[in-house]
């Protein structure tokens, strides 16, 4: 038997079946979270296997039992990032939805209601970490296998927060390139990043942004 397999077999008398496996499971999204937050933090470059045993706190052995090899643990690390995305789509088009049953008026605008959707939470050095990630991610055949994959899921959730705020002409890859382009152009310009990007979305709907 393989030396990782002896390492990660339970002790002897360790219940195994159901336990085991949701044990095993726990331990696997451990890893591929740890190696998410290296991605997003420092890069791929970042992910080793020994970083991600230590930033998940399990044996160095275990990223090595779970995934054939880093280019595999990168790719389940670039779905769980898009499923962020996707997630951040959501709960704004949730927000969206709370504000029009409410009765009163929105706080927020159209424009600035798509741009939260698109665009993720943090100060300029968060969002700039951000792009600059997203930019090196192509050098990485597996995360950008990841991300071209996950991206039907970031469509369909913003999609879904167009259609909350009644945008019917806008589709959702030209919202998030405009998100995107007015970001990159605001970072190199030391400009605003959600200020412009609200602002070029509101141009984009036709009117001043308010949501109809």
């Amino acid at each position: 038997m393989p030396e990782t397999s002896r390492e990660l077999a339970p002790p002897e008398g360790t219940p195994t079946g159901p336990r085991r496996q949701a044990r095993g499971t726990a331990r696997r999204d451990a890893i591929v979270r740890a190696a998410a937050d290296l991605i997003l933090r420092e890069g791929p470059a970042a992910v080793t296997h020994r970083a991600v045993a230590a930033r998940a706190q399990v044996p160095l052995a275990a990223t090595t039992y779970y995934f054939t090899g880093l280019d595999d643990l990168i790719g389940a690390a670039g779905r769980m990032i898009v499923d962020g995305w996707a997630e951040h789509a959501r709960d704004a088009a949730a927000r969206a939805i709370r504000r029009a049953s409410s009765g009163r008026r929105a706080a927020t605008t159209g424009a600035e209601a798509l741009v939260d959707s698109v665009l993720l939470p943090g100060g300029e050095a968060e969002v700039r970490g951000f792009y600059e990630h997203l930019v090196g991610a192509g050098r990485y055949p597996a995360l950008a296998h990841a991300y071209a994959e996950g991206r039907h899921q970031l469509d369909t959730a913003v999609a879904h927060v167009l259609t909350v705020l009644g945008v019917e002409r806008v589709s959702p890859g030209l919202l998030v390139a405009v998100v995107d382009g007015a970001a990159v152009s605001a970072l190199s310009e030391g400009r605003d990043v959600r200020g412009l990007a609200v602002r070029l979305v509101a141009d984009l709907l036709g009117d001043d942004g308010q949501s109809s």
